[in-house]
């Protein structure tokens, strides 16, 4: 799949997902800043692949029933409050920077490594004999390659120190145990992908297991032990990005992107290919030095910390960040006085916010007889580096210096009536406000009107 391709079905996926089928073609269409061709054409690539998707899984158990394992893609996009909803997020994964024939090839490898050890020759032999018609027969360089890669990412191991090498698949997790300890770490994936970031490779190691499992005929055992509540869209959608970004920090290397700002009323934009079409992008060119990369828990979001020339430090949420491309690298002294310099600007910030620092303190009132005092767990566990400075038996004070009152407001007014902000005091105003704003909507209403 071409880069533009999967930023565009990313950012696809995400309208489709946050709008629940409220926007017409067109008018998902005018937001993606793409033609309502382009969006019909997208719609049915998006199909192709979750159908290939369930094909090929539902082969790996029982081919008869590959035909008819097809789910409808709408089906796909209902959100259901039982389910992981990871069908919609990771079909896309798995179709991305394979092309057609690379999936069909390397698949076909795979299931031959699988029922024994082959040589790159003995695999070209097997391609050539028993490979769909319909499919091109690879060359040596090309099945060596392919051996390569599969190499480099554990899935098959090289046998051997002399020549010709012998390949075999790298199965030993799933082989090497028994059906309870299979069934075990099934369960421990399930719950840490589920409740820990990031989590496409989780799910996807999930899946495999879930396939392992089948395949040894443990198909009733594979019960849901526990149930998610589907967290964010974009939290997985944006782990696309998630890996490049941080292969970018670990190497120093700036990367050149495509932003579109939370206020913009697009959030994608197609490379301008034809100079007859040619039209100006909604979002902006930045040449980032990416320097940490942080995530909300609270609104599920991944944001990017990094360098410009013309801004300096700036941040960036990571759903608008699109035709990434890698930049050269920095020296290792300039990057670490770069990254001292964000450390310095966020290092009293509730997340990621670099304003000015204010002393904020609030009284939280004890639960009552409630045990444990809930109220003062959740302070302590979330109030980061403040520090309760008084206590008696009804109330305890918290203070924290932190960057700005734009972050921790929605913390501080979770807690309703249990949570008094004492300064400064137009944080208390303005709270004061937001109370008696509620209290008006609450007002009885006369029973005559």
């Amino acid at each position: 799949m071409a880069r533009e391709s999967f930023d565009k079905e990313i950012q696809f996926l995400r309208m489709l997902a946050l709008t629940s089928g409220a926007y017409s073609r067109q008018q998902i269409a005018e937001r993606l800043g793409i033609s309502v061709h382009t969006f019909d054409k997208t719609i049915r690539r998006l199909k192709e692949i979750a159908a290939t998707v369930q094909e090929t899984s539902a082969a790996a158990v029982n081919p008869e029933s590959a035909a008819a394992s097809n789910t409808d893609f709408a089906d796909m996009l209902r959100l259901s409050y039982y389910e992981s909803a990871d069908p919609l997020l990771l079909f896309l994964y798995r179709a991305k920077s394979l092309k057609e024939t690379e999936s069909h090839r390397l698949a076909f490898l795979l299931t031959l490594l699988q029922q024994e050890t082959h040589s790159a020759q003995s695999l070209l032999d097997a391609c050539s004999n028993t490979m769909p018609a319909d499919l091109p027969l690879p060359d040596e360089k090309t099945i060596r390659n392919d051996l390569k890669y599969l190499e480099s990412v554990g899935v098959i191991r090289r046998m051997g120190t002399s020549r010709p090498y012998m390949y075999r698949l790298h199965n030993e997790l799933v082989s090497g145990l028994d059906d309870e300890e299979l069934l075990a770490l099934y369960d421990f994936v399930d719950v840490m992908a589920n409740t820990r970031v990031p989590s496409v490779q989780g799910y996807l190691l999930r899946d495999s297991l879930k396939k392992a499992l089948r395949l040894q005929g443990r198909e009733a055992d594979i019960a849901v032990p526990f149930l998610y509540k589907y967290h964010y869209y974009s939290r997985i959608l944006d782990e696309a990005h998630v890996y490049t970004f941080a292969e970018a920090i670990r190497c120093r290397q700036k990367v050149k992107v495509l932003y579109f700002t939370p206020k913009k009323q697009k959030s994608y934009a197609s490379r301008n290919t034809n100079p007859l079409f040619e039209r100006e992008a909604e979002g902006y060119s930045e040449i980032i030095l990416p320097l940490k990369m942080v995530y909300d828990h609270q609104y599920g979001r991944w944001y990017l910390l990094g360098h410009t020339r013309r801004k300096g430090i700036m941040k960036f949420r990571m759903e608008g960040l699109t035709q990434i491309e890698i930049q050269e690298a920095v020296a290792e002294d300039y990057y670490a006085g770069k990254l001292a310099e964000l450390e310095q600007s966020i290092r009293f910030s509730w997340l990621i916010d670099t304003g000015d620092p204010v002393k904020v303190s609030a009284r939280f009132y004890h639960p009552g007889k409630w045990e444990p005092n809930f109220i003062k767990e959740r302070v302590l566990l979330q109030g980061q580096w403040g520090q309760i400075t008084e206590e008696t038996d009804e109330f305890f004070i918290y203070e924290i210096t932190v960057n700005g009152l734009t972050e921790i407001r929605p913390w501080l007014r979770s807690f309703g009536s249990s949570c008094e902000v004492l300064e400064p005091p137009a944080l208390r105003e303005a709270f004061i406000a937001e109370w008696k704003e509620l209290q008006a909507y609450y007002e009885p209403v006369r029973e005559d009107l």
